[in-house]
């Protein structure tokens, strides 16, 4: 997995550079013998970027999770699929994310939203179609929200990676804008692990990037506590990443119930209504 210095050059700096990681789990991921996901274009796209991934090797951790929470959300979202074919997907944070490629189904409506700056890297690599489109907005500049068109159509909204490092007050802002714009709709989104708030200089991978800016900011120990935040939103379900592959985890896989809800991030499933 050797990155030539004729590859697109990396220019992110602070969060955004973040956005390598999960692609560089991914592309790993697909190189073992038994992978929890296969994702062939994560590693075409990162052999053809100019930066140093191997700051990541012994990030197994990190690598492992990224790896089952993508699993996770990707058979949450053929779920979705499995009840709604002619639906839309907002992916908020897409970064580099591979989804739409891996699952698509030949009907949804796809929308990638991210920072002008990532979206026009994303588009070394990516092509927009009638279906699959690109959003260069900030998530916390809501004038996006008038790039969706109304619709009847289920949406789906999906934001991995991202929240962590928000502070409070903006998840909240977000979610209630997202409840006034798309009622109904449902939501699948990355929780951190509330032990890891505040330590972004422990993370195995985050603490390897070269922008040293960075913090994780929100966690919640109970993700209920939404339902408090608003009563729109509603809670439905939750995934522990340390609850799926266990043989991965090492003496992980021995904690008992409480210390995986502290130390494990989740994916998070919830309804706006």
């Amino acid at each position: 997995m050797v990155n030539r210095s004729s590859g697109k050059k990396v220019h992110f700096e602070g969060v955004p550079e973040t956005l390598l990681i999960p692609l560089w789990a991914r592309a790993v991921e697909c190189c073992r013998q038994r992978p929890i996901i296969r994702d062939r274009k994560s590693l075409r796209v990162l052999k053809k970027i100019d930066y140093d991934f191997s700051r990541f090797r012994n990030a197994q951790l990190s690598q492992t999770g990224i790896s089952i929470r993508t699993r996770i959300v990707d058979d949450a979202v053929t779920a979705f699929f499995n009840r709604y074919p002619d639906s839309v997907v907002l992916n908020l944070g897409a970064g580099l994310d591979t989804r739409f490629e891996r699952i698509d189904n030949g009907k949804i409506l796809w929308y990638d939203l991210d920072l002008p700056e990532v979206i026009a890297f994303k588009k070394l690599f990516f092509k927009e179609t009638d279906r699959y489109r690109f959003i260069a907005r900030s998530i916390l500049d809501f004038e996006w929200l008038d790039d969706i068109p109304a619709t009847s159509r289920p949406m789906l909204i999906i934001a991995e990676g991202i929240f962590m490092y928000f502070e409070a007050g903006d998840v909240r802002r977000l979610f209630d804008r997202l409840a006034d714009r798309f009622p109904g709709a449902e939501m699948l989104f990355e929780m951190l692990a509330f032990f890891a708030l505040g330590r972004c200089r422990y993370h195995d991978c985050v603490s390897r990037v070269k922008s040293k800016n960075i913090e994780f900011k929100w966690a919640l120990k109970d993700s209920r506590e939404l339902e408090r935040w608003n009563e729109r939103i509603r809670f439905l379900d939750e995934w522990n990443v340390l609850d799926y592959f266990t043989h991965r985890w090492g003496w992980l896989m021995f904690l008992n119930a409480y210390m995986k809800s502290m130390i494990g991030n989740r994916i998070v499933h919830v309804r706006l209504s």
